[in-house]
């Protein structure tokens, strides 16, 4: 994994903590969880906000929170 995709991965998880939910990316490679991608959940509730299958990138996270730039 290259240093930029690592560095946009601790990103997403960063801004996932300043909401107070976590991002958790899934080690399974399989089609049915997404191919390895991130979901967001709620660190006090453990209830699952978006990201259902796994299926959202390190992007999206961060722009689930931060919304798309104007």
């Amino acid at each position: 994994m290259s240093k930029q995709k690592r560095a946009l991965e601790a990103q997403a998880r960063e801004v996932a903590v300043r909401h107070g939910c976590i991002a958790v990316r899934s080690t399974k490679r399989l089609p049915v969880n997404g191919g390895g991608g991130f979901q967001v959940v709620d660190a006090e509730t453990c209830f699952v906000k978006a990201g259902q299958r796994f299926d959202m990138s390190a992007e999206q996270v961060i722009q689930f929170f931060e919304g798309s730039p104007a």
